[in-house]
């Protein structure tokens, strides 16, 4: 009971339902908890909403436009081709959000999972509110699962409006723009430079590093660079963006690189410096719950923070922001909550970048490998030996198996081509499961496939090889 109003009490609580929240409530009510979820804006959260799921959607639409217009070289020859960019936005919005949002929504009631519209506020490590415009109701809880997720990081000088957008205002902007200034080079920017430049928008990519998408590595951007070079990208490394100027539908951005001031003037900038977690407005620090200086929740590997009846998973604690690792964490933190000996203990967390061409990665590079003591080789097979990519006049790119010397187990890959999103899974389960290059020689995989070349690579790892 809460002191001056009613508490409803519940059993397990979530606040937040992205691809972390909605799948630790599932999995929570598939346990046998009572479950409630709560959400200030959207089912689905940023990822479905104004993230993962909308720009996916307009990078393909982007695919789709380029190749009707650069289809030649298969003898497709097209004519005035436009777009109708608000039927575009319209598909997006209509077709693909609202179907998937509607889907989890209809999986939550399905497990009989509560949903409570509205934000909370933790008042201690049992109790919260819900505040709504109409008013605010109290909650007691057994445990509960922060899954607040981030939001986009706004720097100094470059205000969000109109003009200078978020990657939330860029996936709904209503224009295709002529000229696009994108502000870090990272997945976000790189993925949504890419959408613009299939479109023919002239880009320029300002980056604070020595490269786009840092955290891939050199050999795979440099393909990444190539097609952002062929298609007219601008991208300029080792630059810090100064301040920028709005003056009717114009911009001027002003960076410096190596010293050196410069301008250039766009339609639009577009700012994707990183993410911030969302938690300094829930309370946190009132329950107790111990945070970093990052604002990242401190927690075991359950996902427990240092209040045991308060979990939290995702953006929100340290790892990578993926919508994949937060949906696992779910899954760990409700078994948790029923008891059970779950914990966090992936070997292998792939990681993607939707460019052209697609970048994928799992486990060790061979850097890291030898930074963690082990005696590895790399072996890389290149797509141009694959009749598949071939087929599809995308033979830019490779697989790459990080290898033991002895024993051939397989300790990262890393795959830049077509379908590089799918195909990261077999070498994901490759490093999970600690299989060797054998294991994958051995299997009969599909002809013509891209998938080939993961056979290609074991056999090449194995001293065998067959197409190279």
């Amino acid at each position: 009971m809460v002191v001056g109003d009613f508490a409803i009490e519940l059993d397990t609580v979530v606040v937040g339902s992205g691809p972390g929240g909605y799948v630790a409530a599932i999995r929570a009510a598939q346990l046998g908890q009572k479950v409630a979820i709560i959400e200030k804006e959207f089912i689905g959260g940023a990822c479905l909403n104004v993230g993962c799921i909308p720009s996916k959607a307009l990078i393909n639409a982007g695919h789709t436009y380029y190749n009707a217009k650069h289809g030649d070289f298969f003898g497709v020859e097209t004519k005035d081709i436009s777009v109708n960019w608000a039927r575009t936005q319209e598909w997006k919005n209509d077709e693909v959000v609202a179907r998937l949002t509607g889907g989890v929504e209809f999986l939550l009631k399905k497990n009989k999972v509560e949903i409570i519209e509205g934000e909370a506020f933790f008042q201690d490590a049992h109790n919260l509110r819900v505040i709504t415009e109409e008013g605010a109701q109290s909650y007691s809880f057994n445990n509960a699962i922060v899954a607040t997720g981030s939001r986009p990081i706004e720097i100094p000088g470059f205000p969000f409006g109109e003009r200078i957008l978020d990657s939330t205002g860029a996936l709904s902007i209503s224009e295709i723009p002529k000229e696009l200034v994108v502000i870090g080079g990272g997945y976000i920017g790189s993925e949504l430079a890419g959408v613009f430049a299939n479109y023919g928008t002239k880009i320029t990519i300002l980056e604070g590093a020595d490269q786009i998408i840092s955290t891939f590595e050199k050999d795979m951007v440099k393909l990444v660079e190539n097609d952002f070079k062929k298609k007219g990208v601008d991208i300029v490394t080792g630059a810090m963006a100064k301040g920028a100027t709005v003056n009717g539908d114009r911009v001027t951005v002003e960076y410096e690189v190596k010293g050196e001031t410069k301008t250039v003037e766009t339609d639009y900038v577009l700012v994707t410096v990183g993410r911030r977690p969302n938690t300094d407005e829930l309370g946190l620090d009132v329950a107790g719950v111990e945070l970093s200086d990052r604002g990242l929740v401190k927690v075991d590997n359950q996902g427990r923070t240092n209040i045991p009846s308060i979990y939290a998973i995702g953006d929100i604690v340290p790892g990578a922001a993926l919508a994949h690792k937060a949906s696992y964490e779910g899954k760990v933190a409700a078994a948790a909550i029923s008891g059970q000996p779950d914990v966090v203990d992936y070997i292998g967390m792939p990681a993607v970048c939707f460019t052209d061409p697609e970048l994928a990665a799992v486990g060790h590079t061979v850097a890291s490998a030898k930074e963690a003591g082990l005696d590895v080789k790399a072996s890389k097979f290149p797509l141009g030996g694959n009749g598949r990519a071939i087929s599809l006049n995308q033979t830019d790119g490779f697989i790459r198996l990080v290898t033991t010397k002895e024993g051939n187990i397989i300790v990262g890959a890393q795959i830049a081509g077509p379908n590089a999103s799918e195909l990261i899974g077999e070498a994901t389960l490759a490093v999970e499961s600690g299989m060797n290059a054998d294991d994958i020689a051995l299997t009969v995989h599909a002809h013509p496939s891209v998938g080939e070349a993961i056979m290609d690579t074991a056999e090449l790892a194995l001293g065998l090889p067959i197409h190279i």
